[in-house]
């Protein structure tokens, strides 16, 4: 965690904010699945819906928050409740702190987004950013989820004018949710929407904490190798299937060479380096690393053919332990 830095006061923010709201300027991003910025624009017809659909409820929602006893607490102790805005560091969500580096120091590289290049199907989130002109009140980011489900793609929509039904005129067509998510200032983030902040961001942190401790245990008992610039954690935060696995995995009884003979036993590529580190290059690597410490592949005895096991349901108990019924 960043402790450096000190803490944004929201209030104090809130109450600035509102006096220069009017204002200020906003420019938007769309960021992927992949976590891929991309910068757009907007005509000018959408300049009043703008800052009070992005901002004013923010805005609003702290002021008066301020004289119910709205309490700031700690995201990462403490779960959603009313009247309780939980605050993270940015350093803590990478996937966050990537994409607002990105647009802070990178701008240069960002391209414009294209519905037929890179298609708004794949889109996950929309970034507002709001400047003051004087450059008086550092650059703030207003975060939203884009559901798919209010995605009406212009190939397949129709719309409703002058009584009459016709095809959808747009690429694409986007509504807007109106709910506050999420909130970045600085090197603070504010969660209004706790589930759409962890979905737009990949952050559970509860999980990812066991899947750290897990990584630890992993990194102890195996060789591992990785290319440059990557490490067993990394790899394992980005992948979520591998991270759910690592939960309820026990490698306490496996040891290298039976995960190397397994492998060759299930004809799948696992690669070794001179040292017999097991190589492990990107995430495909990782998820089938994971499968193999937790026995999920079988042969059929029947047919011959090889499996990957889904769903495992114990059938022989361990010695000492109760049959399941």
């Amino acid at each position: 965690m960043n402790e450096t830095n000190e803490q944004t006061d929201i209030f104090l923010w809130a109450n600035n904010t509102d006096g220069i709201k009017k204002e200020l300027d906003v420019e938007f991003f769309l960021f992927s699945k992949n976590f891929t910025p991309y910068t757009t624009q907007f005509m000018s017809d959408l300049n009043a819906q703008i800052k009070p659909m992005f901002l004013f409820d923010v805005i609003n929602y702290v002021n008066l928050g301020a004289g119910t006893g709205l309490s700031v607490r700690d995201f990462e102790m403490s779960d959603a409740e009313e009247n309780v805005l939980l605050r993270t560091n940015l350093s803590n969500v990478r996937h966050a702190e990537t994409l607002i580096h990105t647009i802070q120091h990178q701008r240069d590289d960002i391209i414009e987004f294209s519905e037929q290049e890179h298609e708004f199907k794949r889109m996950k989130g929309i970034i507002a950013r709001f400047t003051s002109k004087d450059a008086s009140m550092k650059p703030f980011y207003v975060v939203k989820q884009i559901s798919q489900g209010q995605v009406l793609q212009g190939a397949t929509a129709w719309e409703f004018r002058d009584g009459k039904f016709g095809a959808f005129q747009a690429d694409v067509g986007l509504k807007i949710a109106s709910d506050n998510q999420v909130l970045i200032v600085g090197d603070d983030i504010f969660v209004f929407n706790q589930g759409k902040f962890e979905r737009l961001f990949n952050y559970d942190y509860k999980k990812q904490l066991l899947a750290d401790k897990k990584v630890a245990e992993i990194e102890k008992q195996f060789k591992l190798s990785f290319p440059d610039g990557l490490d067993l954690q990394t790899l394992v935060r980005d992948r979520k299937k591998s991270m759910n696995k690592l939960q309820k995995i026990e490698i306490a009884g496996i040891t290298q060479e039976q995960v190397i003979d397994y492998a060759d036993e299930m004809q799948l590529e696992i690669m070794t380096d001179d040292a017999g580190a097991i190589i492990i290059l990107d995430g495909n690597d990782l998820d089938t690393f994971v499968s193999l410490i937790n026995e999920d592949y079988i042969t059929s005895e029947i047919t011959g053919r090889r499996y990957e096991v889904k769903s495992k349901r114990l059938l022989d108990p361990a010695e000492g332990e109760p049959p399941r019924g």
